[in-house]
């Protein structure tokens, strides 16, 4: 009885360490906790691609989770206003699909895959600065159903995408 009190209180407290699980094991007769660290960073991120025009997608299964690159949110500046496609709309890759305004310029958004819209992200047109404070999580644009998933090996990966970037005028 003593074992398993300790056992608790040692489970509560490990439940507020980052990167940590715990796992109890029993063998025979005895129980003991073992400590695992995990990322977050490896469990959360899927691998997003990228289009000439800085938009970005993360596919899991046949949905993509579109949004626009960290320079191209840089380029715009403070962004005030974003209009995204509605749900249901049907998109080709390279459509304009949607705009971005900021204090400095507006942009149009374009899909970077074909499919449906499955969902846009309400909060971004209600609070448009998170496309700056957080363009590859909180800021995300839209959720397509992808209707050619073969088109994403036509764009380019993170390091591809760092190497446009350094090698070409982006302005």
């Amino acid at each position: 009885m003593v074992l398993c009190q300790s056992m608790i209180r040692a489970c509560r407290q490990a439940i507020n360490v980052p990167g940590r699980i715990f796992i109890c094991q029993k063998s025979s007769s005895t129980l003991q906790m073992v400590s695992r660290n995990f990322s977050l960073q490896t469990i959360c991120h899927k691998e997003r691609k990228y289009t000439e025009k800085h938009e970005w997608v993360s596919v899991d299964g046949k949905i993509g989770t579109i949004g626009i690159s960290q320079f191209a949110q840089e380029a715009l500046g403070d962004v005030v206003y974003a209009q995204l496609p509605d749900v249901g709309m049907n998109l080709s890759q390279k459509d304009e699909c949607g705009a971005l305004e900021s204090v400095k310029a507006a942009s149009e958004v374009y899909s970077p895959v074909s499919g449906k819209v499955t969902e846009k992200n309400t909060a971004v047109e209600e609070t448009p600065s998170l496309i700056n404070s957080s363009c590859y999580d909180k800021g995300w644009l839209f959720r397509v159903e992808l209707s050619k998933p073969e088109e994403i090996t036509t764009l380019m990966d993170e390091k591809q995408y760092e190497e446009f970037l350094k090698k070409d005028d982006h302005h």
